[in-house]
Parts: structure tokens; C-alpha cells; sequence
């Protein structure tokens, strides 16, 4: 890996079993959304369906635990989703996935498929490393709202990913920030795969590969590496 990516001794007690999957990949080719994108989500979400047999998606053990946690750190989890429960549930919808561009297309049919949060950063808009910590709440994340830029804090206590500039993602994997987002012009991205107990670390291993096959399928010849952290 080229990009530092440390995750704090107090989230680590937090959530015991976390197990962070990080794939990192240079020389990508994004676009807009494909046929063949598209596909990969229609058949993440039937693959969904079979996994959960007629479970809703938070009765799923592994989003259980996800609810766990988010609980423990004061979110409340029916209001603020993790990203792959948020994601099951559209998928499960008759409007099915979004098709946003093709990289994202591509974590996010992982994420559905094995019912994993997955986020993706573009390498280059990050500064100094990634690092997940609780927040001391003064910390910026800058967003959007009505279509203006804002300026919000974390709470204090809230499991964030930040880098030196501020905070990337809140909530852990609930809202990513759009200064180090995906977007067509992405070359280098980290893809971080995030799994609590139960779900085997094997299993969250096998997710990571799938995706890094993935991202070699459609950016042919790009560098691609992966790690258990």
C-alpha cells in the first residue's frame, strides 16, 4: 500500500471483531455507468435476495452487529443506515440500485452481494492518510445541502474516518463527503471493506478479491492490491 491507513486503539475496543478489507488500486478507468455495471448491480441484489431468504436486512447477523455498534457509539441505527444496509434496502426496492458511475457501480454491487459496507476514496483528494477515529466533535466535514456547500461537525464520540484536512465519511460508513469521493476523472482509489463479528474474515477477504477482480476486469493492466488490516 501506498496510502497510511491506521485505525484507532479506541475504535479497536469499540468493536472487537472489526476487520478492515482494503484494496487499493492505481491506473483506473471511470465513466459513466454501463450495461454491464448496471448488470453486476441486478444481479448483486438477487444475490441479496437468495442471502437473505425473506429476512428484511437488519435481521441479517452481520448488520445486527453493525446496529451494535452504532449504538454503542450514539447513532441511532433506524435513522442512520450503514451504507450496506442502506444499499440492501434499495436494492430490494422495485426502483432497484443507482447507477452513479462505473467504480461505484462496482463496490457497491460487493457491498449488496455479501451485505458488507464498502466505500471508495479517490487516493489523489486525500491528504496525508486515512485515519478512523472517535471524534472530538470540532472536527469539519464538508458536504452539500441544497446544492450549497456546508460545514458540519461530527458528534462527539462518533466513529469518522478523517485525514488531515478533516473528516472523509461520518458515522463510520453512513455519508462519505464528496471532497474524496469517486468521480469520472478518479485514477487512483482506495476501497475499504469493513466487517464486524460474525461474519468470518475469510469472507470479507473473498468480498475484497471479488472486487479487485472486478477492477481488473474493467481497467485492464491497473495496479491493484490487497490487504487484511
Amino acid at each position: 500500500m501506498t496510502l497510511s491507513l491506521t485505525v484507532s486503539d479506541e475504535v479497536r475496543a469499540l468493536a472487537p471483531g472489526f476487520t478492515p478489507v482494503v484494496v487499493e488500486a492505481h491506473g483506473l478507468v471511470n465513466g459513466p455507468s454501463t450495461e454491464a455495471s448496471a448488470a453486476l448491480l441486478d444481479d448483486a441484489a438477487r444475490r441479496l435476495a437468495v442471502r437473505l431468504d425473506g429476512r428484511a436486512p437488519h435481521e441479517d447477523p452481520h448488520m445486527a452487529a453493525w446496529r451494535e455498534v452504532y449504538t454503542a457509539f450514539g447513532s441511532k441505527p433506524s435513522r442512520t443506515r450503514n451504507s450496506a444496509e442502506a444499499l440492501a434496502k434499495r436494492a430490494l426496492t422495485e426502483a432497484g440500485l443507482p447507477r452513479i458511475n462505473l467504480l461505484v457501480d462496482l463496490y457497491n454491487a460487493i457491498s449488496v452481494a455479501h451485505l458488507i459496507p464498502v466505500g471508495g476514496e479517490d487516493i489523489d483528494h486525500i491528504q496525508g492518510g486515512m485515519r478512523l477515529v472517535r471524534a472530538t466533535g470540532d472536527e469539519d466535514f464538508v458536504t452539500v445541502a441544497g446544492g450549497e456547500e456546508v460545514v458540519e461537525h461530527p458528534d462527539a464520540g462518533e466513529v469518522v474516518w478523517r485525514d488531515d484536512t478533516g473528516v472523509t465519511c461520518r458515522r463510520w460508513n453512513w455519508r462519505q463527503g464528496p471532497r474524496t469521493r469517486l468521480t469520472e476523472k478518479t485514477v487512483s482509489g482506495i476501497f475499504l471493506l469493513e466487517s464486524l463479528s460474525p461474519m468470518p474474515a475469510a469472507e470479507a477477504e473473498a468480498a475484497g478479491a471479488e472486487l479487485a477482480e472486478l477492477l481488473e476486469k474493467f481497467s485492464p493492466g491497473a495496479r491493484i492490491a490487497l490487504t487484511v488490516r
